[in-house]
């Protein structure tokens, strides 16, 4: 090939040859999949467009400094794929069934843009991850981890993953935790859609849901099949009057520290919603996302606990560990648990082995106790740390909801209102948070200004830094 060269389209003919020779200088064993790459990409990226003609191949390799054979094998190779076509004595075309694809990677992960302070609730405090103690933990699976164990794994989970999560649940957090029943979930929402997609399978088409809640509650059952029925609540947790009017057979609920109001159900309205559940053959389905985090006293037990066979057990690391290890449990009943077993089955084939055996290791030389225990202190703290701010720079705000979890509500005066200007002046502070109406699926009264505030993710100099550009942001506007 040479300088002067042109194909009919008026591209010369050393455009393909500068395209090239990044791949004609790699290594001798890898420089015949180089140059098919080259080659590819180029296709691909629109460079050498449909109807390009390509050299010939003694030319091409002359220019490139290879043998023939190499590019004999590269345009053969890529004719068979379709990117080239070519015809005896006509010489090689790049194809027309090729389409440029964007390359361009995109981050969806949600991050809000522009803020200073983010309250936004549901994310734990990612620099408290214990990479030594995982790496450590790592190490050792590594190192001694049966082959076998790469292979698919049991879809409930490794036995040794199960059996340390059974001793965990039991001890703290008093359910009935047969290994058996465990099911290891990539998370919460695995969890949450496997028992919607056994519930439709059952011929089931409703399921109540707390109202106010967790919206990630509604999109996954409804992705299930399932209709979502609100279902109020009252100051003891989820009201039975309007469950029972409802006919629905099965209700998500967060007993130990409702999401977002904040309350914990009481004994008596726990005992009366396990009579429903009894009553009408119903299921209880338990979210325990934050169970561990009580700051003014032990936490309340599951309230599977009391019932395994009337209730459905979730719960994942995400607010101990990180949302990004995609790890957490499901403890079924023993009459759907072969459904849910079938259905995780054919939905993934099972959560990955290694992760599986690192976090078992991670369980059983008790850093994740150690994990837990250090997180409570934090996050204790910087709840602190709010409830102060709060009341220094929003005196009239008041605090609701049980010291525990990763997020507090705080309810402003009606002089602060309506509800959606506030929202405007801190979003243009800086300052993103979340209100309550936002989770309730009933009309809410804007003039009234309730915050779900979520502080576990930033540190106490942020807190106090947030509160008070939220209240600068504020000033004057409060009669």
């Amino acid at each position: 090939m040479t300088s002067s060269g042109t194909n009919p389209d008026g591209l010369p003919g050393s455009a393909a040859w500068e395209l090239l020779l990044p791949a004609a200088s790699a290594p001798a064993r890898a420089r015949g999949r180089s140059l098919q790459a080259a080659l590819r990409e180029a296709i691909r990226a629109g460079r050498l467009g449909p109807g390009t003609r390509l050299p010939p191949s003694r030319e091409l390799a002359k220019d490139l400094g290879v043998s023939r054979g190499l590019v004999t094998e590269a345009y053969e190779q890529l004719t068979a794929e379709g990117y080239l076509r070519s015809g005896r004595g006509a010489g090689t075309w790049v194809g027309g069934a090729v389409r440029p694809a964007p390359a361009r990677a995109r981050d969806l992960a949600p991050r809000p843009p522009g803020v200073r302070v983010d309250f936004v609730p549901g994310s734990p405090d990612l620099a408290l991850f214990p990479r030594t103690a995982w790496a450590a933990a790592q190490r050792e699976v590594l190192a001694d981890l049966p082959h076998r164990d790469l292979g698919y794994p049991d879809p409930r989970g490794l036995p040794r993953l199960r059996s340390a999560l059974a001793e965990l649940l039991a001890r703290r957090r008093g359910v009935v935790a047969d290994p058996e029943r465990i099911v290891v979930v990539s998370g919460v929402a695995q969890a949450t859609t496997l028992l919607g997609c056994v519930l439709h399978a059952r011929g089931e088409r409703e399921i109540g849901v707390e109202d106010p809640g967790s919206p990630q509650h509604e999109d996954l059952y409804v992705a299930a099949g399932l209709r979502t029925v609100p279902l109020p609540l009252d100051a003891e947790g989820l009201a039975l009057g309007p469950l029972r009017d409802s006919g629905v057979r099965a209700v998500t609920t967060t007993p130990a520290h409702q999401y977002p109001t904040g309350i914990a159900y009481s004994a008596h309205r726990r005992t009366r919603l396990l009579d429903w559940a009894r009553a009408a053959d119903g299921l209880l389905l338990e979210d325990d996302y934050d169970g561990d985090f009580r700051y003014d006293r032990a936490p309340v037990g599951a309230l599977q606990g009391l019932d395994p066979e009337r209730v459905a057990y979730m719960g994942s690391v995400s607010k101990s560990l990180a949302p990004g290890l995609r790890l957490g449990w499901l403890l079924v009943p023993e009459h759907l648990a072969d459904e849910v077993v079938e259905r995780k089955r054919t939905m993934d084939l099972g959560h990955p082995s290694l992760d599986q055996a690192v976090f078992a290791r991670f369980l059983e030389r008790g850093d994740y106790d150690r994990q837990l225990r250090r997180c409570q202190r934090a996050y204790r703290e910087r709840r602190d740390v709010l409830v102060a701010a709060l009341a220094e720079h929003l005196p009239h705000a008041r605090v609701s909801g049980i010291a525990a979890g990763l997020h507090a509500i705080a309810e402003l005066p009606a002089s602060y209102g309506p509800e959606s200007r506030f929202l405007a002046r801190t979003e243009a502070a800086g300052v993103a948070v979340r209100a309550l109406g936002a989770c309730t699926r009933t009309r809410a009264d804007d003039r009234v200004v309730r915050l779900v505030l979520g502080y576990a993710h930033l540190p106490p100099t942020r807190i106090r830094e947030g509160v008070r550009t939220m209240a600068r942001a504020l000033d004057g506007h409060a009669g």
